[in-house]
């Protein structure tokens, strides 16, 4: 990027990545990159002869992040290198087409390239790269990956040459963690090896496969699963020696689980030197001046050096990171990719850990193949129709010849059918024209309406842009000015952000209203009675899960476990075993008391055969133990999948 723009003063150059804290990790990167380079000045204008005043960044190489939520509205003419999210730099390649300056990009980088088959986000790479593509113009597109299958595909799509290494500048050691050994394994074949070995049901092959090191298990109950003992301990022996530990979790919920344990064993604050307490200190008062508050999980452990901060994390003030798997920005097992960043330390050390439950799974994981990167363009999601909508908005084709020519250059000619193409282009302007975002004459070229060019320029969604465009104009014939309520409701987003709404909570808001507040309501057509069924819905569903467990919500969970009904649900949350992941990882004999205790007249009638009855109780509570495992291994799974 910097070659290209420096060979050529007024030049463009974009990087794009796929998440906002990459965008801004990599815009502080470049500027201290930068810093100091200038742009030869051809001409030497003086001060008192200028018309206007001289830029304090003129001759410097400008960098500027282009993200969602982000106060600054840079333009075109306000960078040199711009680093963007996906979305963004959708947006200024279609601003730039648009308004004919595009004709100054001389290099993008696409990182994290694999994403274009995202089911989400994906289809905006590749229609960034099909524009630039269908431009007669010289712009250099760069595509990287550490996890791309069909490299020559992409190749071909890109019109670019393929190049691939496996050089590391700082080693890695990896190792597989399992029943508390820890197992070398020098390569990720070797990796494999050592877990099929593992996982083979031979005393004699297990026997062979000698751990380098065992991690002692723990005396506490809440630590006598292996894998959270594995981690806790690895993770606090790595910033005890002073380094930066990044453990990746499989759920949010995990994660917070996970940091909560690992500070407990991270030395207290008195222990610690004064300047990393201040430093810390100054971290938890940033967060807590935010206006979304400090979550309260991270205001827990930030003061032992765990949290969820990767800028803190990389300057040194937290020395624990744990992060679900979407931070590794890639997929399958390029997290240990994480791992041994240059500068930071001489080499690198991986830990993978598996329950014995779990490693059937994980060999199969590791020998399972990526599957190859597709395009996600379709007429289901209306991915096609936004593509259609933004060329003939932008005006970069608008005959039914140009549109074939553009969608030519898309990566869904190279995996799909020609006739597929052709049939989902077809179908795709004829709804985008029914809907009202196009027009055609009768040469049959196509001029996008003031309705599809503002959904074009929003970034929305067409179908969003509808709903937004009927809500507007139902706006426009009576809007309640005398509170806040309408105001709120016509600019909240129209983005699904997957929260579920509590009708409860809904009704004792909708019943605080004032008049101006049931104006609105009216005006958006939600009736009273039907917030009320939907309560009653809600609540109906609720409590017969309730009754069941005793009529207590916090009971609920553990009456799902064999053995545990109300009034012993109720003895187990008086006995701190309040979740079913205390009881999971309790061993069976700590929780014969328990059981001895919520069933008092068993006991005296069973008096005179203690011994016989307290196995009886001992195997109910192994059975109890064993369900509550499989219970909390499956609400795990389904955090997994929802993440």
């Amino acid at each position: 990027m910097l070659k290209r723009i420096l060979e050529e003063k007024g030049t463009k150059a974009l990087l794009v990545l796929p998440y906002v804290a990459l965008v801004q990790e990599k815009v502080r990167w470049l500027r201290s990159v930068v810093q100091g380079l200038h742009f030869a000045s051809e001409t030497t204008i003086d001060d008192d002869k200028r018309i206007w005043r001289r830029r304090a960044d003129e001759n410097t190489v400008r960098v500027i992040g282009f993200f969602g939520g982000g106060k600054v509205r840079a333009t075109w003419a306000d960078f040199d290198i711009g680093v963007c999210t996906l979305e963004k730099a959708n947006a200024l390649v279609n601003t730039a087409i648009d308004d004919c300056s595009i004709s100054r990009l001389r290099a993008v980088v696409l990182d994290e390239l694999h994403m274009v088959d995202d089911d989400h986000r994906g289809y905006l790479l590749e229609l960034v790269a099909t524009k630039l593509l269908s431009l007669e113009q010289r712009v250099q597109i760069v595509g990287m990956s550490a996890t791309l299958p069909n490299m020559d595909m992409m190749a071909r799509w890109l019109e670019g040459h393929c190049y691939e290494t496996r050089y590391r500048p700082v080693p890695i050691e990896e190792h597989l963690v399992y029943d508390g050994n820890i197992y070398p394994a020098g390569s990720t074949s070797s990796l494999i090896k050592t877990a099929t070995q593992l996982n083979s049901r031979s005393t004699q092959t297990q026997a062979q496969m000698r751990p380098i090191r065992r991690i002692e298990p723990s005396t506490h109950k809440e630590l006598r699963d292996p894998v959270l003992n594995a981690v806790v301990t690895l993770a606090h022996e790595t910033a005890f020696a002073g380094f930066g530990a990044l453990v990746f979790a499989g759920s949010r919920g995990m994660c917070e689980s996970d940091a909560r344990w690992i500070s407990r064993a991270m030395p207290q604050p008195h222990e610690l030197k004064a300047d990393v307490v201040d430093r810390r200190m100054d971290l938890l008062g940033e967060l807590r001046s935010l206006n979304t508050g400090v979550d309260p999980v991270l205001e827990e452990t930030v003061l032992y050096g765990v949290a969820f901060h990767p800028a803190a994390y990389d300057s040194g003030t937290l020395l624990v990171c744990v992060a679900t798997c979407s931070l590794a920005a890639g997929i399958n097992l390029q997290m240990r990719g994480r791992a041994g960043r240059q500068g930071k330390a001489s080499i690198g050390e991986t830990y993978l850990c598996s329950r014995e439950n779990d490693l059937e799974q994980v060999v199969e994981l590791m020998n399972a193949e990526l599957p190859p990167v597709a395009s996600c363009l379709n007429t289901e999601n209306r991915r096609i129709q936004r593509a259609l909508l933004e060329v003939i908005s932008i005006r970069l084709a608008t005959s039914r010849e140009s549109i074939m020519d553009y969608f030519s250059k898309s990566l869904l000619s190279h995996t799909h059918s020609a006739k597929f193409v052709n049939d989902c282009i077809t179908s795709s302007l004829e709804e985008i024209e029914s809907m009202g975002f196009v027009t055609s004459d009768s040469l049959s070229m196509f001029t996008a309406t003031q309705l599809g060019r503002a959904i074009v320029a929003s970034a929305i969604d067409p179908d969003d842009g509808v709903f937004v465009h009927n809500e507007l104009g139902r706006a426009l014939q009576a809007f309640v000015m005398d509170g806040e309520m309408h105001v709120l409701y016509t600019f909240t987003p129209v983005q699904e952000f997957g929260v579920m709404v509590n009708w409860q909570v809904f009704r004792n808001e909708m019943e605080g209203l004032d008049e101006s507040g049931l104006r609105v309501l009216r005006l958006l057509g939600i009736k009273p009675t039907t917030i009320l069924k939907l309560v009653m819905a809600a609540a109906l569903e609720h409590f017969s899960d309730r009754l069941v467990a005793g009529a207590r919500a916090d009971l609920l969970a553990l009456a799902k476990i064999p053995f545990i009904k109300s009034r012993t649900a109720r003895v187990f949350w008086e006995n701190g075993f309040r979740t079913v992941a205390t009881i999971a990882n309790a061993d069976p004999t700590e929780l014969l008391p328990i059981l001895m205790q919520a069933q008092p007249n068993k006991i005296r009638l069973k008096g005179k055969d203690n011994e016989k009855y307290e196995e009886k109780l001992l195997v109910k509570a192994k059975v109890i133990s064993d369900a509550a495992s499989k219970i909390w291994k499956l609400q795990m799974q389904a955090e997994m999948e929802e993440e």
